[in-house]
């Protein structure tokens, strides 16, 4: 048996611990790739698509954590500029 391509709404669901509308609602935003297979709701998230999607959320966290601690250092060397004069 070939190895699983792709995953219902529910397996997102699951592996993002979120709830089955809120992976649709990634999914209807373009945030996530998916296709419609047969009928109303029947969506399916490519394996490749998921674990891309996750990779991002990674990097967008790992900019705002660089952002805050830049932020948090600046705010520190104004406050220890200040302090000297």
């Amino acid at each position: 048996m070939p190895p699983q391509r792709f995953l219902t709404l529910d397996d997102v669901a699951e592996i993002l611990n979120i709830s089955w509308s809120q992976a649709y609602a990634l999914v209807r935003s373009k945030e996530l790739s998916a296709i419609q297979i047969g009928g109303r709701n029947q969506w399916r998230v490519e394996i490749t698509q998921l674990d891309a999607y996750i990779e991002g959320k990674y990097a967008e966290a790992a900019a705002v954590l660089d952002a805050e601690h830049s932020a948090e250092a600046a705010a520190g060397e104004t406050s220890a500029a200040t302090k000297r004069a």
